[in-house]
Parts: structure tokens; C-alpha cells; sequence
């Protein structure tokens, strides 16, 4: 089994920054693509930003040149660093990742329970 665990969330003022952290833990060989996924109120769920193992990041435009993503691939973490944030960024924040549990290539995925970020004045 293997578990993601969110932190970081919270309320914010617009233009302000927030710092998303989420650690893969459990039965894990290695990781392919790693990220986070948003979803509003009302709304479907979102890319947000992924990063690959070798650490190439993929943005949703809406986020671009405002978001960050980075990874630590020996400690299995991934990170977001959101700054310049917007009342429409406010949603849950999820982390999902691609998991080689057993180094069988074959691959799984899994979500994290999701962090609250709210972005109000």
C-alpha cells in the first residue's frame, strides 16, 4: 500500500504565497510522474503541475509563471510553491503520483486526501 499526505494548505490573501508539500510513503520502488490536481467547488478536478522523475515539469497555463513544482526523489516528496495566488486558485489541492511498488514496472496510481487552499481577502 502506498499513502500520500498532504500539508501546507490553508487561507490566504490574494497575491499572496503558499507552500504545498506531500510525502509518498509505503510500498514504493520508485515513482514516475508525481503532481498535484485541483478541484473547486462545483467543479471538475484539475491538473495543476506535474514533474516527472527526471524533472521535467508540466503546468496548467492557468498557473504558469505563478506556480513551482519540485521534487526530492530520495525522500518522495513533492512540492508546490504557489505564489502571486487568486481567489479562483482556491480549491482542494491533490497529490497524486505514479508508484512501481515492487520495481516490476508496472505502475499504480494513487491520491493523496487533499489539502484545502483558500485564496480571500
Amino acid at each position: 500500500q502506498v499513502h500520500l499526505v498532504e500539508s501546507g494548505g490553508g487561507l490566504v490573501q490574494p497575491g499572496g504565497s503558499l507552500r504545498l508539500s506531500c510525502a509518498a510513503s509505503g510500498s514504493i520502488f520508485s515513482i514516475n510522474v508525481i503532481g498535484w490536481y485541483r478541484q473547486a467547488p462545483g467543479k471538475q478536478r484539475e491538473l495543476v503541475a506535474t514533474i516527472t522523475s527526471g524533472g521535467v515539469p508540466n503546468y496548467a497555463d492557468s498557473v504558469k509563471g505563478r506556480f513551482t513544482i519540485s521534487r526530492d526523489n530520495a525522500k518522495n516528496t513533492v512540492s508546490l510553491q504557489m505564489n502571486s495566488l487568486k481567489p479562483e486558485d482556491t480549491a482542494v489541492y491533490y497529490c497524486n503520483a505514479d508508484v512501481d511498488p515492487y520495481g516490476s514496472r508496472r505502475w499504480f496510481r494513487y491520491w493523496g486526501q487533499g489539502t484545502q487552499v483558500t485564496v480571500s481577502s
